[in-house]
């Protein structure tokens, strides 16, 4: 039987989770540290990265040429020992053109795999990784003319 510390936490982190895709669709970067850890550690194909300060740079370059984007999650699972969890919750991330590329779309769909710390100001990502399984449409939406070759992959 699940106790209610277990259900309040795994609530804190599917909400957190949920804020992220705000964070990202509205570009609102000053809130990645109510998500991350500020000494994580994260891959998104590109190679091994560390500390919010590389999350931020990561995820407002993919996004700052791109037009409205909408980041959906689903099928989430989560294991919680202690102080310490595991997610792998599914992504669905729309990115629509900006400007002359409102035309275009990019889907990219794929898990994002978490490990959290409880920390004194809630559960924190400690380190994410990427692996998009789908990716859909013309990466020139996203401001750009081809995806990294590792994302591609």
């Amino acid at each position: 039987m699940t106790d209610l510390r277990t259900l309040l936490d795994e609530r804190e982190i599917n909400q957190t989770l949920s804020r992220m895709t705000r964070i990202l669709d509205k570009r609102d970067w000053d809130s990645l540290d109510t998500v991350f850890a500020e000494d994580l550690t994260f891959d998104y194909g590109r190679g091994e990265r560390a500390g919010i300060k590389e999350m931020r740079e990561e995820v407002s370059g993919f996004l700052a040429h791109c037009g409205p984007t909408l980041h959906l999650l689903g099928s989430g699972l989560i294991e919680i020992d202690g102080d310490t969890a595991r997610t792998e919750v599914y992504v669905l991330a729309r990115h629509q053109g900006g400007g002359k590329r409102s035309h275009l779309y990019f889907d990219a769909t794929g898990p994002w795999i978490d490990r959290w710390e409880r920390r004194a100001s809630g559960w924190r990502i400690v380190r994410r990784d990427i692996s998009l399984n789908v990716l859909q449409g013309d990466p020139a939406a996203l401001g750009s003319d081809a995806l990294p070759q590792a994302m591609a992959e």
